[in-house]
């Protein structure tokens, strides 16, 4: 029996979790510009990939995982584990002849969508429900198994005309999941668990079979949820001081433990071929599954609305999931799209009061008082470059230097530009703030005070100041 029902609070403590272990399991499923032809979607399936033992012999992939992590579980407990992974279908399309009969086509070209061949991700999940004291000594196993499948799906015009069809194919895939653990020596009662991950797919590789041929036998984005229902995880990246050799000593092979959930819970734990921070989170201004991680979600989202109508269709044929996309780029309201411009979370204010820890301490002072520093004032401090003065509103040539530059800067050498502002920094340096004249932006850039910065010998004083 490969799938149990959890109690109803582990389902909700696993809900919590797969938000994130969602984003491991599509990470990469199909990328910018989310069709089949484009180059980066040829190479598919790049993380938690568990080969068949016969490819894994001959690749640098493998065919198998092993987390060790360690629990403070109370008497009774029992651990709850979900092994999820994605299992390549392999989509091929047909098209209808003449005769009747149906023919592999390279596409199959519709008003609103483009269907080509490609590998569909169908999730699955191996489920187990098991008490603590039962997996000291040599644990517990359990072998699963996804049986061969194939299905068809006619497709048809707006009219209800078959055109052709689309014909999934699953291989059978075989694995086995093993779990035990072991008390520690010392006066903490803590137990090592291991969880280990193998495909044993009896699939046998050719010598000429390349990973193409290898996919559908793999599980893919392979990762492992683990709850107690009475005791608690530790972390692996941030054990107390005491648990720190037992730490050291766990050995995790192409997975890592996190702590999951929300911070201050400790019950969860995700082990993913992705390494996380404890207690990761999807940012709650994303609008939707992207496929590219927690990163750059307003440039895919305004790179995906600029693509044309034939991009847009054949996205929409490679994949659901592409199809998706578009629609969300394409239905996202401004006010969803200004909120991915950008958050801050890492600022505390360091002028309240302070916190119930005392962690925050409120200075008597702002770190620089202009009313009460009246050495320094960006506004009308000057420098000397040649001899003359070089002060906010001089204009001067730029003439940035090799040394202490990058190539964005390059491109400005000769252009004019307005001095803004020199400032001095805490180690006597000086820097000179412009802006280019010329630069559409300018204004913005001068109410946001968004300046470029050069050093006195990077700028030459027109001679008509």
């Amino acid at each position: 029996m490969t799938t149990v029902a959890f109690t109803p609070g582990t389902e909700a403590r696993f809900a919590l979790a797969r938000h994130v272990a969602d984003a491991v399991l599509f990470e990469g499923y199909v990328l910018y510009p989310y069709r089949a032809s484009a180059a980066k979607n040829r190479l598919r399936w790049q993380f938690g990939v568990l080969v068949p033992p016969s490819w894994s012999a001959a690749a640098e992939e493998h065919d198998f995982q092993l987390t060790e992590c360690l629990m403070e579980p109370r008497t009774g407990a029992q651990l709850a584990v979900e092994v999820r992974f994605l299992r390549a279908q392999r989509r091929t399309v047909e098209e209808l002849r003449e005769d009747g009969t149906f023919a592999p086509t390279g596409e199959l070209r519709l008003a609103d969508r483009v269907l080509v061949p490609w590998d569909e991700g169908v999730e699955e999940r191996v489920t187990l429900t098991v008490p603590v004291a039962d997996l000291r000594g040599d644990g517990t196993a359990l072998p699963f198994t996804r049986p061969a499948a194939e299905e068809a799906e006619e497709v048809t015009d707006p009219d209800g005309r078959v055109l052709g069809r689309l014909v999934r194919r699953r291989e059978e895939i075989s694995g086995t999941l093993r779990i035990s653990a072991a008390e520690l020596d010392g006066p903490y009662r803590v137990e090592r668990l291991t969880v280990t991950v193998e495909n044993t797919s009896a699939w046998t590789a050719e010598p000429d079979t390349d990973r193409h041929a290898a996919l559908p036998y793999s599980l893919v984005a392979t990762h492992t949820l683990l709850r107690l229902d009475g005791g608690s995880f530790l972390s692996m990246t941030d054990p107390p001081e005491w648990a720190k050799g037992a730490v050291a000593a766990c050995r995790n092979l192409h997975t890592w433990p996190v702590l999951a959930g929300e911070p201050g819970r400790d019950d969860l734990m995700l082990s993913s071929p992705i390494i996380l921070e404890d207690h990761p989170a999807i940012a709650p201004e994303s609008p939707g599954a992207l496929y590219d991680a927690t990163e750059i979600d307003e440039i895919l989202a305004l790179r995906t609305a600029a693509l044309t109508d034939e991009e847009k269709r054949e996205a929409r044929g490679t994949d659901a999931r592409a199809a998706a996309v578009i629609e969300l780029a394409d239905t996202m309201p401004p006010e969803v799209l200004e909120r991915l411009h950008g958050a801050v979370r890492s600022l505390q204010s360091v002028t309240g009061p302070p916190t119930p820890a005392g962690d925050i301490l409120e200075p008597e002072t702002p770190w620089w008082d202009p009313g009460g520093d009246t050495g320094v004032d960006p506004g009308s401090d000057h420098v000397l470059v040649d001899g003359r003065e070089v002060r906010a509103g001089s204009r001067v040539v730029l003439r940035p230097r090799l040394r202490r530059t990058d190539a964005q800067d390059l491109f400005l050498d000769g252009r004019t530009a307005l001095v803004e502002a020199v400032l001095h920094d805490v180690d006597g340096g000086v820097h000179v703030a412009v802006t280019v004249e010329d630069d559409p932006g300018a204004d913005i850039r001068r109410e946001q005070g968004r300046f470029l910065y050069f050093q006195p010998d990077e700028v030459e004083p027109l001679e008509d100041e």
